[in-house]
């Protein structure tokens, strides 16, 4: 059987592309660590690594072996945080949801919620795009409010919520502030306002020219300024100012709220806020 700790050591390796950098990462010395994946390739049968004196590159099979030890590494780190929560005296559903999105409903869901029989308290976690489904699926939340299609919610149990049409929010006073509405193409023809760009999962940003943005209030103002545009679900216009203005893009996709926990959740707390969250 493979353990958890070669396949750590196999990810510090293939991240870094770099035997000596590793084994600075994993605080431990080189030798060990080679000797380490040396025999996790004996146990496989495959080469994982391409070793030459000047790089270190991932093998096909190596690739794929990356992919999914972060997987399980992720799992059993998920299982670890999940377990310590359930060992609380004091029990509590820690719920992520995207800073900004689904405001009114959030602040329905946990009033609602809280008049329930045995409800428990309910730790809100705000993040910034892509952070509560991260925190979903590394144990650090019980549930989460995600919006699909920005969302990926592949392996969680779900329920949709509510569907919105997007628009585009401009600078008030722009020329096309007054228009019925807008196309997608219009919207990237905006190159005096370009959309903007928002951190991958490894924090780096797509080549573009928008401004790079990591939250829901710095864009605002980028837009006030006349700085950037953006596409946005409809709901977010209750939290616009004065000095932007909206227009709907019917060819936008549509965006999807809904409720997620892990498929092997047996949380009496998660179930009662997911049936709350469905009947409102």
């Amino acid at each position: 059987m493979v353990e958890t700790r070669e396949l750590r050591y196999f990810v510090a390796v293939a991240e870094e592309l770099h035997f000596g950098r590793a084994a600075q990462r994993l605080g431990m010395a080189q030798p060990p660590l080679s000797r380490a994946i040396q025999q996790l390739e004996r146990r496989l049968g495959a080469v994982l690594l391409h070793r030459s004196a000047r790089a270190v590159a991932l093998t096909e099979a190596g690739s794929v072996l990356l992919r999914e030890a972060r997987l399980v590494l992720e799992a059993v780190e998920a299982a670890e945080r999940r377990t310590r929560r359930a060992a609380v005296d004091r029990p509590a559903v820690v719920l992520a949801t995207k800073a900004g999105a689904s405001s009114e409903l959030l602040s329905k869901l946990l009033d609602a919620y809280a008049a329930e029989p045995g409800a428990v308290a309910v730790e809100v976690v705000l993040g910034g795009p892509g952070e509560p489904e991260r925190r979903l699926r590394n144990g650090s939340a019980d549930v989460a409010l995600l919006l699909r299609p920005y969302d990926t919610t592949a392996g969680f149990e779900t329920e949709d919520l509510y569907t919105e049409q997007q628009v585009v929010v401009l600078p008030a006073g722009h020329p096309l502030a007054g228009r019925p509405h807008m196309s997608m193409s219009e919207v990237h023809a905006l190159t005096e306002l370009p959309l903007p760009r928002w951190p991958r999962p490894d924090g780096s940003y797509p080549e573009g020219p928008g401004p790079q943005v990591r939250d829901h209030t710095q864009l605002i103002q980028l837009i006030a300024l006349g700085r950037a545009c953006a596409v946005m679900p409809e709901s977010l216009r209750a939290q616009l100012r004065d000095d932007h203005a909206i227009v709907p893009v019917p060819d936008a996709p549509a965006v999807t709220t809904v409720i997620a926990w892990p498929p092997h959740s047996r949380s009496q707390a998660v179930a009662d806020l997911v049936r709350t969250a469905t009947r409102l």
